[in-house]
């Protein structure tokens, strides 16, 4: 559910060959990066359990040991990627918006945000924000764009939102007159204290002007309890800390904003497309919601 840090599940050999954790390759910058395959990785956790190939032994048996008693893990990302897609194409043809700020990218899964908000507004500019190696090294296969539009990559920590909007990019790509759309998806339930994601939720849309707007999905617990807390147990006791928020404190993270219709939902309820087939509600564990600054 996200990329914010990677863990250790012991040594293997990954199926590209060699030795695992001797894998490296160059950021679209030319920096060396050591990809460390022999240690499970949440970007590439989460890639391989949507059913990508950017994945290694390491990744594919940690994902075996969450999902093991968070069975409808992959259900509720894939509602989840679902809601990504609804929401770009919402902003760019409802909201007219055409700068996307998108923090904690993750790896390139098809559609990426990009493709769906240039379908609609081909003048989109798209920065894409992450600090993961892994995802670097795949950085290349976002910057593409419609020749109207700009996309970007920004190496960059959500836990440190100064950094992001005093960088070169940001500042090239956007005009900060003009609404910016910040997403923050599948990102927030790795920032376990409220008050730690509202601060940083409060830095990113400070220097925003009026009518931007912060998408955000967060996973949850409500929908299947027994079955989410043990996952996330799971997560927490392999290094990676997690938090599932119940439906009141997700709605607190939009405080000062004013929530769009339909308000906090699970994921797949989100203005649905009525031609996607529906998941059970007990197998998506995922709030989403959009609001406005005023």
């Amino acid at each position: 559910m996200g990329t914010p840090r990677s863990v250790r599940v012991g040594g293997t050999v990954d199926d590209h060959g060699g030795a695992a954790g001797t894998s490296a390759a160059r950021t679209p910058g030319g920096k060396a990066v050591d990809l460390r395959t022999d240690v499970a990785h949440s970007a590439r956790i989460y890639d391989y359990l949507l059913g990508g190939k950017d994945n290694y032994p390491a990744d594919r048996a940690a994902s075996g040991a969450i999902t093991k008693d968070w069975p409808n893990l992959p259900t509720s990302m894939r509602a989840n990627r679902a809601f990504m897609a609804r929401l770009a194409r919402h902003l760019a043809a409802e909201h007219g918006l055409r700068q996307f700020l998108d923090v904690g990218t993750g790896l390139p899964t098809s559609p990426n945000l990009h493709e769906v908000a240039q379908q609609v507004r081909p003048d989109a500019r798209i920065l894409y924000v992450d600090n993961d190696p892994i995802v670097l090294v795949h950085a290349r296969a976002l910057l593409t764009s419609t020749p109207e539009g700009r996309t970007d990559y920004l190496d960059a920590d959500l836990t440190d939102p100064d950094a992001i909007l005093e960088s070169e990019p940001l500042r090239a790509l956007f005009d900060l007159r003009e609404p910016v759309a910040v997403s923050l998806l599948a990102i927030l339930h790795f920032i376990v204290d409220d008050q730690v994601a509202q601060g940083i939720i409060d830095r990113l849309l400070a220097p925003l002007p009026a009518g931007s707007l912060l998408a955000l999905s967060t996973a949850t617990a409500d929908s299947a309890p027994d079955e989410v807390n043990v996952g996330v147990a799971a997560y927490n006791a392999a290094g990676i800390p997690t938090v599932a928020r119940d439906k009141a404190r997700v709605e607190r993270l939009f405080d000062g904003l004013e929530l769009l219709d339909p308000g906090v939902v699970l994921v797949h309820h989100w203005h649905p497309d009525p031609e996607e087939p529906a998941p059970d509600d007990a197998h998506v564990h995922i709030y989403g919601g959009l609001a406005r600054k005023p």
